[in-house]
């Protein structure tokens, strides 16, 4: 059995790829995103009640994951790429049915002129992405802080110590200053690369920001637009 899945809406991030974006939702509260619906789903009945909520559940489609067979075993990152794991014991995106699910915070529903659009924050979604449904998310049902996190409970929260020099960061607009710190301590790069050499360059919003790696210890080395 095949189901149809309609676009509901997309979301606009300052994220033009893949690269730098979090790899779980909320991990960069700063970092903002815009839901905005599709013509057919602009209807200001379909979010009535919304706004009650302080987070919503989004339910989105990875893209650019191939079009191959499905795979029952993925190398998680957060694993160094080098151990196996069940696909369905991660969230890879190399899934059956690439479909991501990111629980962010909902910070307004403004009008516009393309009807009424969600604010959100801590988002982990590359520009463009298309969202497939919205649902509220209900603390005492959807929040289990005492459960068990698998092979995530065994593995190092990685945070980066950031040197981000004063005059490259006067360069990058005041409102994104923040969400950009984040993002880069949460260090962009494959958890397997350990390239002390490598400088890296990573989109964000209308940025390029080149930095490298040394010892735990992230520089920002340039920022162009």
């Amino acid at each position: 059995m095949t189901i149809d899945l309609k676009v509901i809406a997309h979301i606009h991030t300052d994220f033009p790829e893949k690269f730098g974006v979090p790899r779980q939702s909320g991990l960069a509260p700063s970092l903002s995103g815009t839901v905005v619906f599709t013509p057919e789903y602009r209807n200001v009945d379909a979010l009535r009640g919304l706004e009650g909520y302080d987070y919503i559940w989004l339910i989105w489609g990875f893209e650019g994951t191939g079009d191959g067979p499905w795979k029952p075993m993925v190398r998680p990152p957060r694993l160094g790429g080098n151990k196996k794991m069940g696909v369905f014991a991660t969230r890879s995106p190399f899934r059956p049915n690439p479909i991501g699910l990111s629980s962010v915070r909902l910070e307004s529903t403004p009008q516009t002129e393309q009807g009424t659009v969600l604010k959100v924050s801590g988002i982990d979604m590359r520009d463009g992405t298309p969202i497939f449904d919205i649902k509220p998310y209900i603390p005492y049902a959807d929040s289990h802080p005492e459960a068990r996190g698998g092979f995530t409970d065994e593995t190092t929260y990685r945070v980066l110590d950031v040197d981000f020099p004063e005059e490259l960061l006067e360069r990058v607009a005041s409102d994104k200053r923040d969400a950009l710190l984040e993002v880069l301590r949460q260090d962009p790069r494959p958890h397997y690369q350990e390239d002390a050499g490598r400088v890296y360059g990573m989109a964000f919003d209308k940025y390029n920001v080149q930095f490298r790696v040394v010892d735990g210890k992230m520089t920002v080395t340039g920022v162009g637009e």
